[in-house]
């Protein structure tokens, strides 16, 4: 039987959450991040004992692809950058309109140039091409708002067209090193970004981004 979730490795591990077999990569990489895992899990369990080498290498891996993206970056960038990673990484597909990287990649993209624009007292909206990065632009966009409840706020927006850029460039970067690069990206955040709900408290000047790495 192939894994449900990866579709390409054997499933061998019967998971309580899913209710089906699944990988044992898939059970230790999206364990808590894909999947809501119960709390008597017995692999959940052995894995907050002694976390599997395949689990602390992801991990390393998953580091050396975020923290070079984060570089060069200001505070408020880097902050803006997770508050929006965090946001695709729960982000809900709609039907038949999975979320992709390249998708991703044209909603940054959409939106920085957008605010770029703007700046330059231009004020013309530019669209993505597909209808899930639509979406996702949608999304963002009211994020962005959430941030200048004060009104338009140039250095929120320059600053926040810098984050989406690097956003950009990371869905290139990742699909250049992980497997599965047509949703490399998006996994990526999904495990490392745990979202946290209140968006009002994630964007005060002086809150702190907040994830974490998955064990």
């Amino acid at each position: 039987m192939i894994c449900p979730l990866c579709g390409h490795r054997k499933a061998k591990r019967a998971c309580p959450a899913l209710g089906r077999q699944i990988c044992a990569v898939c059970c230790g990489t999206k364990r808590l991040v894909e999947i809501r895992c119960p709390a008597d899990c017995v692999y959940l369990a052995s894995a907050r004992t002694h976390p599997p080498a395949v689990v602390q290498r992801q991990q390393e891996r998953d580091r050396r692809l975020l923290l070079p993206l984060l570089q060069g970056l200001t505070e408020r960038q880097a902050r803006l950058f997770l508050l929006f990673g965090a946001a695709i990484s729960r982000h809900k597909d709609a039907a038949l309109q999975k979320l992709t990287d390249d998708d991703i990649a044209q909603a940054a993209e959409a939106l920085a140039g957008t605010l770029e624009t703007a700046e330059r007292g231009i004020l013309y909206e530019r669209q993505p091409n597909s209808l899930a990065a639509a979406r996702l632009v949608t999304e963002l966009k009211a994020m962005l708002s959430e941030l200048s409840k004060e009104g338009r706020s140039a250095s929120v927006e320059r600053d926040a067209a810098a984050a989406l850029r690097r956003i950009e460039a990371g869905t290139k970067e990742t699909a250049r090193f992980a497997e599965g690069a047509g949703t490399a990206f998006r996994e990526l955040l999904s495990r490392v970004l745990i979202p946290q709900e209140g968006l009002a408290a994630q964007a005060e000047e002086q809150a702190q981004p907040s994830f974490l790495i998955v064990p």
